[in-house]
Order: C-alpha cells, then sequence, then structure tokens
C-alpha cells in the first residue's frame, strides 16, 4: 500500500534472472555445472524435447493422435482435475469400472487411487492401481511407485521394497525412480547415494542433502549440489556465503561460476559480480561481473565494462557494454567516443549508438550535425526501435507546442515504420487523440481501431476500446462494472518435456509433475522458448506465480529472429495469455468486490501488480500479502470493521482489508479508479499536489503529467492488467476482441 517506499514489484523492471541472452536494458543470466550435473533422466522413448521441435500447439499431441492423446484434454476427466477428491469421487470410480479399456478409465483410476492414498485408503488404492501399469503405459512408473507408496501404508513393507526394485530395475531414469530410491533409501545408505548421484536435481535428492549438511556442514560436494539446484531457498545467499567461506580456496573457476549464477538469480549482484570475476574468463562473465557492480551503484562498474570491450572486443556482450558505458557517461564528448566504438565494430547496436550520439552532439551545440545524425538514423535504420523513439520524441515535442497536426503526423510514422515497437500502440492512441483534438473525430476512430488490431494486450488498446464506447469502462465508471468471469476450462498443455510429465500435469497431479520437471529440466542455463514456458507454467501449477509470470512475460526479451517466431507462435493461444494473467483466489476475489462493489477484474489487475498473487510476499518496509498491506494500515483498517484476529498472509484477510482501502481511495476521489490507483501507490498526498498543479483536464494527459515514474507506470500497469484479465475470462469481450484482432488468441476448449 502506499506507503511503501517503492512499489513492491520494482525488480520486474529488471531482466530475466534466468536467461542468458544479453538485451539492451536488462541483465542476463547463465549456470555451469559443478562436476556433479548429469544427463537428462527420463524414460527411454519419452520425448524429451531439448528445443523448439517437439512444441505442440495447445491441446494437441505429435506422439497419439488418436482421441485419446497423452496429456490432451478429455470430455470426462478433465473436468473434474481441479475438483476436490470428495466432489470427483463418484465420477471416477463410475469411469474406472467401466469394461471398455480406454485413456480416460486409466486416467479417473489413477486420479481415483491417488484420491484415496491421501485420504488414508490404501487398500482401495491398491485395487486401483491393480496392473494399471499394462494400459496406461505411459505412467507405468509412477503407478509403481503409488503402489509401493500404498503398500508402505498398508503396511505391506517386504511387497513395498520389491516394487520400488521393480520401479528402479525396470525404468532406471525415470523421475519416479528417484521416489523409489528414497523410500529403499529410509533403510539403505547405498539407495540414497544413488539417489544423490543420480538425480541431484529431483527435491528428494535436495532433502538428503540437506539433511546430511544438517548433521555435518563442511561437506562440499553437497553444498555444491544445493548452490546449483536449490536457488529457490529463502536462505540461499546466507547458505552460499557459508560455502565461500569455508571452501573458497578449494572452488575451481567452474563452481565459482554455478554459484555467480545462484547469487544472480537471488538478485544478490554485487555478490554474484565478485564470484563472476572469479569464473573462467569469457565475455559474458566479465560482462555479468561489470553489470552486477552496475545495479549496486559501484563506481568501478566502468573500469569492468571497459575491460569487456578490450579483452573480448566485437562479441554481443562487448557491444552491450558500449551501451552501459553510454549510459554511464558524464560527458558528450565520451558518449560520442562509445558510440562511434560501436559503429565501428557493432552494427546490432547501430541504431542505439546513433540515437545516442545525436543527443551527445546536441548537448555540445551541435544542432547542424546532431541533425544529420538523426537523419541517418531515420533513413538506414528506419524500421528500428531507435528510430521510433526518435520520431515519438518528435511526435511528443510538436503536442507540447499545440501543434497536433505535425505531431500526429510524426506518431503515424511510428504506427508505419515501427509497428511491432513497443511504443507503437501509445503512438496510435495519442495520434487518434491528436486527431480528435483536430476535429478528425473519423480518423480518430480508425486510429483506436488500428490499436485494437495490432496490439489488443496493451494499455493503450483498453484507452481506444473505451473511448470507441465498449463496455469495458473508463476511469470513471470502470469500479462500478460487474463483468462475467469465465473461468478457464483447461489446463494449458506443456511445450517441452516428456510424455510422462506432460500427462501428470494434465491431470492436476502437480507436484509429481513438478518433481518430474525438476529431473528433466537440465537446461536452466539456456532454455530454449519451449523449455522457458513449460517452466513458467509448472512454477504456476506450484503455486510459485511470481516466478512463474516472470519466466513467462521474459520470453518478449528473446532476440534471435526465430525465437520471436516461437514466442510469437505461443501467443497466438489462450494458454500462454491466462498462464501470463493467472486467476487464483477468483472465488475469494470475487466474494469481497462484490461486498465492497468494486469491479472484481479491476481488483484481480491490482493484485497482480502489487505482489504476483504471493500471499506471503513482503516488502522491504513490510507491507504484506496479496495487496501488499502495511501493518499499521491495517490496524487502522481493523478498527474501522471491528475485527480484533487477523493474518495480512491470509489470503481472505488480506484481500478483505485492501478491497476495503481500494473502495476508501474511490470514495475520496468521486469513484475516480485512476486516481484511486494512483493513491493506493503514491499516497492521497502527492495526488492531491499533483490534482491542484495539474493543467489539463483531459485524464490521459494527467496521467502522462505524473510526477512519479513509478506511479505512473503503476497506474498504467494496472489498467492494462484489467483490459488483459477483460479480454482473457470476460466471454462478451474476449469475442469483440477476437472479431477486430487477429492477435486475440484462440479460446481453449474441447
Amino acid at each position: 500500500m502506499w506507503k511503501k517506499s517503492l512499489h513492491s514489484l520494482k525488480e520486474f523492471s529488471q531482466q530475466p534472472r534466468k536467461l542468458w541472452v544479453p538485451i539492451v536494458g536488462g541483465l542476463a543470466m547463465m549456470s555451469f555445472g559443478v562436476g556433479i550435473l548429469v544427463s537428462t533422466t527420463v524414460k527411454p522413448g519419452s520425448e524429451q524435447n531439448p528445443n523448439f521441435a517437439g512444441l505442440l500447439p495447445f491441446g494437441k499431441s505429435a506422439s497419439n493422435p488418436t482421441p485419446d492423446r497423452i496429456g490432451s484434454p478429455s470430455p470426462i476427466v478433465t473436468p473434474v482435475v481441479t475438483q476436490t477428491p470428495k466432489q470427483r469421487a463418484e465420477l471416477l470410480k463410475k469411469t474406472a469400472q467401466t469394461s471398455d479399456v480406454s485413456l480416460d478409465r486409466s486416467r479417473a483410476r489413477y486420479l481415483l487411487a491417488s484420491d484415496l492414498l491421501s485420504l488414508g485408503k490404501p487398500q482401495a488404492a491398491l485395487e486401483q492401481l491393480k496392473d494399471l501399469e499394462k494400459d496406461y503405459t505411459v505412467l507405468s512408473g509412477p503407478i509403481l511407485l503409488k503402489r509401493a507408496q500404498a503398500q508402505m501404508a498398508a503396511n505391506q513393507m517386504p511387497e513395498a521394497v520389491k516394487t520400488a526394485q521393480q520401479l528402479i530395475q525396470q525404468y532406471p531414469r525415470d523421475p519416479s525412480a528417484a521416489d523409489a530410491l528414497a523410500l529403499l533409501g529410509q533403510q539403505d545408505k547405498k539407495s540414497q547415494e544413488q539417489l544423490l548421484s543420480q538425480f541431484p536435481s529431483h527435491p528428494k535428492a535436495i532433502d538428503l542433502a540437506k539433511a546430511r549438511l544438517k548433521q555435518n556442514p563442511k561437506q562440499l560436494a553437497l553444498q555444491l549440489q544445493l548452490a546449483q539446484y536449490d536457488l529457490e531457498a529463502k536462505d540461499y545467499a546466507d547458505r552460499t556465503e557459508q560455502l565461500t567461506q569455508t571452501f573458497g580456496k578449494q572452488l575451481t573457476a567452474q563452481q565459482w561460476e554455478t554459484i555467480a549464477f545462484g547469487l544472480w538469480e537471488n538478485q544478490k549482484y554485487e555478490k554474484a559480480a565478485l564470484a563472476y570475476a572469479l569464473s573462467p574468463a569469457s565475455a559474458l562473465t566479465a560482462y555479468r561481473s561489470a553489470r552486477g557492480l552496475h545495479l549496486t551503484g559501484n563506481a568501478s562498474s566502468v573500469d569492468r565494462y571497459k575491460y569487456v570491450v578490450k579483452s573480448f572486443p566485437k562479441t554481443p556482450e562487448a557491444g552491450l557494454a558500449l551501451t552501459r558505458l553510454i549510459s554511464l557517461a558524464e560527458k558528450p564528448q565520451d558518449t560520442i567516443l562509445y558510440a562511434d566504438t560501436i559503429l565501428a565494430d557493432y552494427p546490432d547496436k547501430t541504431p542505439e549508438a546513433l540515437l545516442a550520439k545525436a543527443n551527445a552532439q546536441e548537448k555540445l551545440n551541435s544542432p547542424a550535425t546532431a541533425s544529420q545524425t538523426r537523419q541517418i538514423l531515420l533513413d538506414q535504420y528506419s524500421a528500428s526501435e531507435s528510430a521510433a523513439e526518435l520520431r515519438w520524441t518528435i511526435a511528443q515535442q510538436y503536442a507540447k507546442a499545440n501543434s497536433f497536426e505535425a505531431a500526429q503526423q510524426w506518431a503515424d510514422a511510428v504506427i508505419s515504420g515501427n509497428p511491432q515497437a513497443e511504443l507503437a500502440p501509445e503512438a496510435g492512441f495519442w495520434a487518434g487523440k491528436w486527431a480528435m483534438k483536430r476535429g478528425q473525430n473519423a480518423d480518430a476512430k480508425k486510429h483506436f481501431q488500428t490499436v485494437l488490431q495490432a496490439r489488443p494486450e496493451s494499455y493503450y488498446a483498453w484507452r481506444s476500446a473505451s473511448l470507441l464506447g465498449w463496455k469495458v469502462g473508463d476511469f470513471d465508471s470502470v469500479r462500478d462494472l460487474t463483468p462475467q468471469i469465465s473461468p478457464p476450462n483447461l489446463r494449458t498443455q506443456l511445450p517441452a518435456g516428456s510424455e510422462e510429465l506432460r500427462e501428470l500435469h494434465h491431470l492436476g497431479q502437480d507436484q509429481e509433475a513438478w518433481s518430474h520437471w525438476q529431473v528433466e529440466y537440465q537446461s536452466r542455463v539456456n532454455p530454449s522458448v519451449a523449455q522457458q514456458f513449460t517452466d513458467g507454467v509448472m512454477r504456476l501449477s506450484m503455486g510459485d506465480n511470481l516466478d512463474g509470470i516472470f519466466m513467462i512475460s521474459h520470453l518478449d526479451d528473446r532476440t534471435i529472429p526465430e525465437e520471436q517466431k516461437q514466442v510469437q507462435s505461443l501467443k497466438q493461444e489462450m494458454g500462454y495469455w491466462q498462464s501470463l494473467y493467472p486467476f487464483p483466489y477468483m472465488q475469494t476475489i470475487s466474494t469481497w468486490s462484490a461486498d465492497r462493489k468494486l469491479n472484481p477484474m479491476l481488483v484481480t489487475a491490482l493484485i497482480r501488480q502489487e505482489s504476483r498473487f504471493e500471499p506471503k510476499i513482503q516488502s522491504a518496509v513490510g507491507a504484506t500479502g496479496l495487496m501488499q498491506i502495511m501493518p499499521e494500515t491495517a490496524s487502522e483498517i481493523a478498527s474501522q470493521i471491528k475485527i480484533k484476529n487477523y493474518k495480512l498472509e491470509n489470503v481472505d484477510d488480506n484481500i478483505k482489508f485492501g478491497t476495503w482501502y481500494l473502495d476508501s481511495t474511490h470514495k475520496t476521489y468521486q469513484g475516480n479508479s485512476m486516481l484511486a490507483v494512483a493513491s493506493y501507490n503514491a499516497g492521497p498526498g502527492a495526488v492531491s499536489e499533483w490534482l491542484s498543479q495539474s493543467k489539463t483536464q483531459d485524464t490521459d494527459e494527467f496521467v502522462e503529467s505524473i510526477r512519479y515514474d513509478e506511479t505512473k507506470n503503476y497506474v498504467k500497469s494496472v489498467f492494462a492488467n484489467y483490459w488483459n484479465y477483460m479480454r482473457l475470462y470476460n466471454p462478451e469481450i474476449s469475442k469483440q476482441v477476437a472479431q477486430v484482432s487477429p492477435a486475440q488468441p484462440k479460446n481453449l476448449t474441447n
């Protein structure tokens, strides 16, 4: 809430922690093995799909073209995957008892066995599992594992040991074998050693390593195993600090690189920079070392960037280092020097260098030379993002001088010359607004329709739809809408991983699927597009919404043309967008939104921006939970609504308090949602000051004039979220967008 000093997810403005691809404006990622990395362990004959060759359209399977497809929807079992064991028991029993052998029958038996085992009925579970692997071969490993677990729960220890041994013997590389080894390892140390050596990334191996380290912390191999594979641990940084202090002198350069990657993943950039400095000398490690210092404000980053340029000339990292040096340059002459180096040796960075050079020339009172440089940019690199930035800057200058016709012409140049640029929807929307100022309403309508058609996911698409009269609300009416919410009817298909993994995920066996993925996903260093998306979906299924959304959103940072095409292919499917904009806690959000007479899509949009749906997340200053509520604010709210006992980490309590506060900010600003949302972030004092000093009655112009960049971006992000939830989960708007835009994703259907 507004009393926190920074937006709770400010780190999202930085680059993906999971990728190595260097991109202007962000960070890069990489990891290396420490000698304990094993080959991908999947069942022989399964599809690992290390690249993008196995990317499947959602709802399709390459290896099972028949109606009963592995990992694909089925009319009977699919609808009950998200139900509780009690809710789905009767349907599963009925399906499991059918005489015809079918995929639905096998799925029903497996789910029923899982439910019975979780309910403490192992004998009944064993009845469902009897000979199931003969009909349901894709899950033969998990079936044997579940049988062993049921036998153990039924105190049939000899049978459980025998079944576990059978699993390990028949499917030694199946991730389920790791669970079998863990089961046997309760009595057999040899099985423990096999688990650690063969499946070091499996959660059971991680647990075993932690248990051993608790008894004896001075075990380098186990500490390195956790450094490589247990990156999500809350104590990762402290544990790694202990590792380097204890064994620093023994570590190899490759091991330092593994540690550096883990620290980078945990956003400990200065420590990561030091670790990268001890890693094998390469363009990437040198760049990371410089960038880590840069991110923490260490001035020595300049010298390290220069080292990258000198030691690894003409590499992508050297070009990126030069762009960083331009951003750090204190003198225009230095900017020109760095820009000229780029122009000579780094053609892919030429547009950025030309724009920076022109701006520096302007500062040196050389307007004619600057104009010539800008013209080169527009003539020779017309389709670049830098050309779009230049055009948009000129358009804004004309608009500021009330020369709206010229402003519109330059904005139109962005639309025609840079249709894929990040600035394109903004330019298109404002070209429409400026046309309205000139009385050209038909032209304005055309521009708004173009934004909706080309970039339906953007904040400016919502503003365009609103001005076109769609029933999506404007800043004054959003809160009062009560849109229908239609939840997804299918789980998102996984484009990477084995058939076994995809089937487990489809059945909602998320913990089992996650364990499988930890074994199969050995390309964390440089994942394919399919693998990165799959990892994001897997994280979402485990409730890790923060990293799940992060992984999916940063697919846009791919720079290789073929990978960009793959990302665009993903974006054609509803599953991609519903994963990027998930809707957890839908019922709780709907309930409290109705109670406060708030639009549930707006509440969801704000929660996504504040916390990425993480109920226990806490900001540096103590803002807690889904709606990032400060403890003192919660205390005030509790006294207002007369509640004594509450926990901000509790989903219901947090949304109850957060919606109360959001309702109060709406009341403060007579129902204006833009001002209410801005106040939620910046506080009522800042908003009141902006209102008192504002020189415009135009709400869109007011948004652009917000003094705090954080709050300006926050407002746009929240309403972009709102619009995307409307176009993805409201059938009426989803259909309406699909009628005007080929970029609107297809609905998931059976």
